[in-house]
């Protein structure tokens, strides 16, 4: 039996409409790969940058903070707390896990209502799993005005005194 070309044949209207649907869908692959490149591309030209909330912010004159008053700051996360001895910043997060703890002010104290940790209003530890104390964040006094840095911890024990 001899060879014969196939190649050299004519195609039938069936082949010819296999390879323009073959060709389309190959070409239509290729186009959908080069968009995809292009969009990253330029997704990666185009700078994307984070816009973070400052950390740093001012409460107010500290003579218009009572004394034995604790300043929620939900939305900063921060309590702050002014006693006769002077002034306290704390972060709300607890210790154990990174919940957001809530005051309670009937208590006189903070707690952590995920895992039941509780915390006295200098931020020592009064019970639950956690075993460290809240952060306590920065303050000073620019223009008068007490400020607070959250993106700056402070050892525990210290107060804040405005003279």
């Amino acid at each position: 039996m001899p060879l014969v070309d196939d190649l050299a044949l004519p195609l039938s209207e069936e082949e010819l409409s296999r390879r323009r649907f073959l060709s389309l869908l190959g070409s239509g692959a290729l186009a959908v790969a080069g968009l995809g490149t292009a969009a990253v591309t330029l997704r990666f030209l185009e700078p994307s940058v984070l816009y973070e909330e400052d950390l740093k912010f001012a409460l107010g004159r500290p003579e218009e903070i009572a004394i034995d008053t604790v300043l929620v700051l939900a939305r900063q996360q921060i309590y702050v707390a002014r006693g006769v001895n002077g002034f306290l910043a704390l972060s709300s997060v607890c210790t154990h896990l990174g919940c957001p703890t809530r005051y309670e002010p009937e208590a006189a104290r903070f707690a952590c209502p995920c895992h039941g940790s509780r915390y006295s209003l200098d931020g020592r530890v009064l019970g639950g799993p956690s075993t460290r104390p809240l952060r306590r964040l920065a303050l000073s006094l620019e223009r008068g005005l007490l400020v607070v840095d959250a993106g700056k911890r402070v050892p525990d024990g210290t107060l804040f005194q405005v003279t």
